[in-house]
């Protein structure tokens, strides 16, 4: 039965991106949502104090709304969608709303290294269900030693920030798999704008107070409008593009990539060089990604 959600050309993002997306390798799109996932929280934490932890959730969530809103016209999506549709769309919403928020509040509490090792403990075992040849798991063992030498981990004690993280990185499953089926569905961009405006409502009353004093101060609107670019619309716009192209396993296993990514980012923005363990940690983590093999569909 032919459903609104397997039609493709009824997304008014698909005819602008879809030659591109068509034309770079699905490993382009990841690297540049790689880089953005970490640009977008490094923006964020600074924006705390001003804000709030929530009010900073708020501000990221709906900006991405608005301008998604515009591109997707989510009301329409809802309106075709059948009702297996519609959940999906509401899922994937609610799992991108309390993500975001309970993301933060780990932040807040605990070092971006740990929160990023419990986020990637979830995504091994994603990508273990999907990787069925010696190879594939051999490579996925070969890229967590990497991100496990990358990865400081250093365990708090402050069971709420641990909370926090561990719902988080539950979450961030969630976004894995429910956003790979929106990404089959061929309406990947456009479920993705109808998915956060129903995260905008979801998070509505809890951020909507702390994110007040933003809208006072144009400079800090200006930054909190730039968190909410660079992290949910530029790498959740190119997840989309990757996971359409990509089995759900790896993509899972791509995401090793992300503590080299920071790494990267780091000696580029705060001039900080990694060692030789990090280096290594780097060169496993590529050998890994390198040697996985998708399986055919």
């Amino acid at each position: 039965m032919e459903t609104s959600t397997q039609a493709p050309a009824e997304s008014p993002v698909r005819p602008a991106l879809a030659g591109l997306a068509n034309t770079l390798p699905p490993h382009v799109w990841f690297c540049v949502s790689a880089v953005f996932h970490y640009l977008g929280p490094a923006f964020a934490v600074l924006l705390f104090a001003e804000v709030g932890v929530l009010g900073m959730a708020w501000l990221r969530i709906a900006t991405a709304a608005l301008i998604f809103a515009p591109l997707t016209r989510p009301w329409r999506v809802l309106a075709r969608a059948d009702r297996s549709g519609r959940l999906l769309f509401i899922a994937f919403g609610v799992c991108l709303a309390v993500m975001n928020c309970s993301f933060y509040l780990a932040l807040e509490r605990l070092p971006i290294s740990l929160v990023a090792a419990i986020e990637f403990v979830g995504t091994i075992g994603v990508a273990l269900v999907g990787l069925r040849s010696p190879r594939n798991v051999a490579a996925l063992a070969i890229a967590v030693a990497g991100t496990l030498l990358l990865i400081d981990v250093k365990w708090g004690s402050d069971p709420a920030g641990l909370f926090w993280a561990f719902l988080n990185g539950a979450l961030f499953v969630g976004y894995i798999v429910i956003g790979h089926r929106v990404a089959q569905t061929g309406l990947g961009i456009a479920g993705l704008g109808t998915a956060m405006a129903i995260a905008f409502f979801v998070v509505l009353p809890i951020g909507f107070s702390e994110a007040l004093p933003a809208f006072s101060v144009p400079q800090l609107l200006l930054a909190a409008i730039g968190v909410g670019i660079c992290s949910s619309v530029i790498p959740y716009i190119c997840d989309q593009l990757a996971m359409a192209r990509l089995p759900r396993a790896s993509f899972a296993l791509m995401l090793s990539l992300l503590p080299l990514t920071a790494t990267l980012i780091g000696v580029v923005v705060l001039h900080q060089m990694p060692g030789i363990t990090d280096c290594f940690g780097i060169a496993l983590v590529v050998t890994g990604v390198a040697m996985h093999k998708p399986m055919p569909r």
